[in-house]
């Protein structure tokens, strides 16, 4: 799941125009994005990086076999996703800690639940999917550890729901291999046959290793942001997503296909850095290609 133009660019203070981020969906979807998180319909007062979703719909390409993500807090949020009439899933959150929850969306975490699941339900009745991502599953910046047993619950009640996958985001960017390994099995024996989707922030250096033990654990889905932007406006201290460029290097290397166009996700990375003007964190990026092509080794 490509989530650049949402999580990539929520807490970037500066504003990147609506035919910029078009274009980033339009160079993910040629570097072989399939699923991608276009937006979020939140209070533009609080995240004015996503005030223009109505205007990023509107411009989205029809691409046979691309779904759009809209990511949505509350009821108000799915209406306008679903009014657009180019959404394709709504994404709800429900946050593993009080404290945050109601810092990000005015709910404590057992409200967070009942809410995500009626915006599940929601997305059921107009016929669209519908899936849930449990924030700060791994630490929070407020109250710290989080009860693995209280996140393998929290998973429980939301596939009562039936969403198409239940997500598990390392918000602030503080999981261990050994932790995600733990999570990602219990999850994924809670919930199954609901697939477990996994989203990790690269705050401490841990992302990347991060990806690995989930997808050796059984997750399905990973996210990922071009150029290993984002942050979350109400985290402190949280910052970059995994890069999709990272990722796709590191898998494809270690021989799992992801149908993702290297290459092509690399010079997505040069355009957007001009956008954004400057290096953008991803790794790969900055590397030289590896291994090289054999026309250029004979040369």
């Amino acid at each position: 799941m490509e989530v650049g133009p949402r999580d990539g660019l929520q807490n970037e203070k500066t504003l990147v125009s609506t035919q910029n981020k078009l274009e980033l969906v339009r160079r993910a979807i040629e570097a072989g994005a399939r699923r991608i998180e276009v937006t979020s319909f939140v209070n533009p007062r609080r995240v004015p990086q996503m005030a223009d979703a109505a205007e990023v719909c509107a411009g989205l390409p029809e691409v046979e076999g691309v779904l759009y993500t809209g990511l949505v807090m509350n009821a108000k949020g799915g209406e306008r996703a679903i009014a657009t009439g180019r959404i394709h899933e709504l994404g709800a959150v429900c946050v593993a800690s009080d404290r945050f929850a109601i810092a990000n969306q005015g709910q404590t975490s057992l409200e967070s639940v009942d809410a995500a699941k009626g915006l599940i339900a929601m997305a059921q009745d107009a016929g669209l999917r519908g899936q849930a991502t449990i924030g700060a599953a791994f630490g929070c910046p407020f109250e710290g550890e989080i009860a693995e047993d209280h996140v393998v619950e929290m998973a429980r009640k939301l596939a009562e729901a039936d969403p198409v996958e239940i997500a598990l985001a390392d918000t602030i960017g503080v999981a261990d291999p050994a932790h995600v390994s733990r999570l990602v099995r219990a999850v994924g024996d809670a919930i199954g046959p609901i697939p477990v989707r996994v989203h990790f922030h690269n705050t401490r250096g841990t992302g990347i290793a991060n990806v690995w033990a989930a997808v050796d654990a059984g997750a399905r889905v990973v996210d990922a942001a071009l150029g290993g932007l984002g942050g979350c406006p109400f985290a402190p201290g949280a910052a970059g997503n995994v890069a999709s460029e990272d990722v796709v290097y590191m898998l494809h290397r270690a021989g799992v296909a992801t149908d993702m166009d290297l290459g092509k996700l690399v010079e997505a990375n040069q355009w957007l850095a001009t956008v954004m003007e400057r290096t953008l964190p991803s790794m790969v990026a900055r590397a030289p290609a590896f291994p090289k092509p054999i026309e250029a080794a004979e040369a």
